[in-house]
């Protein structure tokens, strides 16, 4: 299953919410290294009861606006 993610690094309050067909991940590690990166397909795998061997970023790596990859 692929979904659309908008991430927001650096968040005070960690969070995750659908708008308009669009997951919005809010994440409080900071978009450098790749950290935020790691965050969302963590958050991604805990919100949707997966290991988080099983989320990808499948596109968007340095950009807000990601597709996130769930394996089956």
């Amino acid at each position: 299953m692929k979904i659309s993610v908008i991430a927001k690094p650096g968040a005070k309050v960690p969070a995750i919410a659908q708008k308009d067909g669009i997951w919005v991940v809010a994440v409080r590690e900071r978009a450098a290294d790749g950290k935020a990166n790691l965050a969302v397909a963590r958050a991604v795998a805990a919100h949707f009861g997966v290991a988080p061997s099983r989320v990808r970023v499948a596109a968007g790596l340095s950009s807000r606006r990601k597709i996130v990859e769930i394996a089956p």
